[in-house]
């Protein structure tokens, strides 16, 4: 697996690989089309630091701007086998800290970022994000 910087010619696989989760998750509401998903990952590849992860196509992905990951998303069929991590240890590489947004319903993804040494910082009921979810804001520092 080699990790890369996204190009325009991966918005279709990045844009496909968000909309599963999106699909398979069942407490996230129905909020865009293929289209408009495919429209959003062009302009987040064209303006944030997009990474990917490739293994003959695209098995996920992590956007970032500063020190907010914005994005992280891995292919249904590769999860648990170490590519969230790789993309992540690649963020924390280029960073002091980060910082993102996590839905709290998501308990996969929290024990993933807590396993990787983020600290819940925020909790919210979900007014501020566009799905209206309670979510929970987590921080990771090179000095912690």
């Amino acid at each position: 697996m080699k990790l890369r910087p996204a190009v325009a010619t991966d918005v279709e696989a990045i844009a496909q690989i968000m909309g599963n989760w999106c699909e398979e998750t069942p407490y996230i509401p129905a909020l865009h089309t293929k289209e408009e998903d495919q429209a959003f990952i062009s302009r987040v590849v064209a303006t944030q630091d997009v990474l990917v992860a490739d293994d003959d196509g695209v098995q996920g992905f992590i956007a970032r701007t500063g020190s907010d990951i914005h994005q992280l998303y891995v292919a249904p069929g590769v999860r648990g086998r170490g590519i969230g991590r790789a993309l992540l240890d690649e963020m924390k590489s280029r960073n002091d800290m980060l910082a993102l947004w996590c839905f709290q319903a998501n308990i996969r993804a929290r024990r993933f970022y807590e396993r990787h040494d983020f600290h819940p910082e925020r909790f919210t009921d979900g007014a501020g994000n566009e799905e209206h979810l309670p979510d929970v804001r987590y921080v990771w520092s090179m000095t912690k």
